[in-house]
């Protein structure tokens, strides 16, 4: 069945390391246990990803991070979408393997990384979330701090669990949670940022699992305000074997409105306009990119990675399930191309 929806609350994994019921689910209703994988440490990802968007003063911030088995990353960023601008620093370490003890659940549980460059917290406090950060190096001295709270008000999420064709004991637990309304501060090269609520709003991107060697992803996500109602939406395919449900939503009030499948239509340059559009018709956008938040990294051509998160302006039509259209206007959000192969 596409888009199977999984209700029933039971352990992520057989016993053998398979997934249980592979689908999507509005919550964390299947319980993730590191324990329970077959596959070797260095084989485990696990990583917390934010990212906030202030529609107010028209920048960006987002931060990972990530045990990725035999590697540690963390990473910081500022956009500036008025110039445009944008820098990202990180630090990695080796071998983690469960070091950095992520919590298993989304709804409880800290991540902090500290070192003599930098700190890093990401904090759950009953009806919100906190992330915080102090970078003096940041950007060549110019430093950034950050201290801000996200609204994490009881709704509906995303939530898929893939598996592998070619890897049963390979799967991809992962959960979408947006339009979470934003305070706080960002200081980046002495200038303070005061977020609103009102026009600020962030993601997370929380993921756990164990994946194959080479991989291509397409990811878009966006959380906003059209007429006094929280919109958002998360997108995307080309990740495992994702014949029994997509990760394609659209957000609205806090509840989730089911999606069929949509395609990116990109171009070779990453800058130039993309379209995006869905089987059933009820995504249809068009997207103006203003930064593409590229990376390349190749060892020996063993170790690739090639991203592209580009920041734009979507406009077009979303349609709930009730068949209300919902008109979107210069919405200000990101789209990806990722290729891995570690």
């Amino acid at each position: 069945m596409r888009n199977h929806e999984v209700t029933e609350r039971k352990p992520l994994l057989n016993y053998d390391g398979s997934l249980r019921e592979p689908g999507w689910s509005r919550r964390l209703v299947q319980i993730y246990n590191r324990n329970d994988i077959k596959k070797r440490r260095t084989r485990i990802k696990e990583w917390d990803y934010y990212c906030v968007i202030s529609n107010k003063h028209n920048i960006g911030v987002c931060f990972t991070v990530s045990d990725l088995g035999y590697l540690e990353l963390e990473s910081v960023s500022f956009l500036d979408f008025n110039k445009p601008f944008e820098h990202t620093q990180g630090n990695m370490a080796p071998f983690p393997m469960g070091r950095l003890a992520m919590p298993s659940t989304s709804e409880r549980g800290d991540v902090k990384v500290k070192n003599g460059k930098f700190a890093v917290e990401f904090l759950v406090d009953n009806n919100k979330r906190i992330i915080r950060c102090d970078f003096p190096s940041f950007d060549g001295g110019k430093g950034i701090k950050v201290n801000i709270s996200l609204e994490n008000q009881p709704e509906d999420t995303m939530v898929i669990a893939t598996p592998w064709a070619e890897d049963k004991k390979a799967f991809y637990y992962n959960q979408k949670i947006n339009c979470m309304r934003a305070c706080g501060k960002v200081e980046y090269d002495g200038i303070v940022y005061e977020l609103s609520p009102e026009t600020d709003f962030g993601c997370l991107d929380w993921g756990r699992g164990v994946w194959t060697y080479n991989n291509y992803w397409y990811w878009g996500s966006g959380s906003g305000q059209i007429d006094g109602h929280r919109f958002g939406f998360n997108i995307g395919y080309g990740f495992g074997d994702t014949s029994k449900a997509s990760e394609n939503v659209i957000f609205y009030d806090g509840t989730v409105h089911k999606i069929d499948d949509v395609v990116f239509n990109i171009s070779d340059n990453y800058i130039d306009p993309w379209t995006f559009t869905s089987s059933d018709g009820r995504f249809e956008m068009d997207f103006v990119p203003i930064i593409d938040r590229s990376d390349y990294t190749s060892a020996l051509n063993l170790i690739v990675t090639d991203q592209h998160q580009v920041f734009g302006r979507m406009t077009g039509k979303a349609v709930l399930d009730d068949g209300t259209v919902i008109e979107v206007k210069d919405l200000l959000c990101f789209a990806e191309r990722v290729h891995n192969k570690y």
